[in-house]
């Protein structure tokens, strides 16, 4: 049997997605539009999890610092995902790189429903967001060749007022405005937190 707040979750997801109102809350704002990757509109699909479990009367999820050794996103915090390969389903793809880069075995994650897909046209990655679930918190072990650490971060605090900042910076020598999520003493912008951004708004209809 579900818990409550999954089961409350999955028939959210089930339902119209705030999609780019949401996302687009958190999108780096620029005077120019930046450098796009994008040859031809070919884009590489690209899945990732959001993977809840339950702790001590609340509910977490897991997010990853990439390596500087990756070829895009040196150093930036994500969530558990990647490339999806020939033949792949995307939520297939969601899970097999949550084991992959974390550790969490594939047979113990519930899928319960998926977020907006989006373009990254900086990287040229079409991303597919998937939500999951796992009865509890289970027991992780990084690839170190592209994580360099996991950690967990509460639904409750992503929903909290204060964890949304901005700060003004330069990205590709054009001054910018970048919005992002203050999570695990960590600073979350770009795809992740554009992602985060519309599971937050689904959270908050439920909780």
């Amino acid at each position: 049997m579900e818990p409550v707040f999954i089961n409350n979750l999955k028939n959210r997801l089930k339902q119209h997605l705030p999609g780019d109102i949401a996302q687009n809350k958190m999108g780096v704002i620029t005077k120019f539009p930046l450098k796009s990757y994008l040859s031809n509109d070919k884009s590489r699909p690209a899945a990732v999890l959001v993977l809840l479990y339950p702790s001590k009367n609340n509910w977490y999820f897991f997010l990853t610092k990439r390596t500087q050794n990756v070829d895009h996103h040196k150093g930036q915090i994500s969530l558990p995902g990647g490339v999806i390969e020939k033949n792949e389903s995307k939520k297939n793809a969601a899970i097999r790189e949550t084991y992959e880069e974390i550790g969490v075995l594939e047979k113990k994650i519930k899928i319960i429903g998926k977020l907006t897909k989006f373009l990254v046209p900086v990287s040229g990655f079409e991303i597919f967001p998937f939500v999951g679930w796992i009865d509890s918190k289970p027991k992780t072990k990084i690839q170190v060749t592209e994580v360099e650490k996991v950690f967990s971060v509460s639904v409750k605090s992503l929903i909290h007022k204060k964890t949304k900042k901005s700060k003004k910076s330069i990205l590709n020598g054009i001054p910018a405005t970048i919005p992002y999520f203050d999570l695990g003493n960590e600073m979350v912008w770009g795809a992740t937190s554009i992602i985060l951004s519309e599971f937050k708004s689904v959270l908050k209809d439920i909780i």
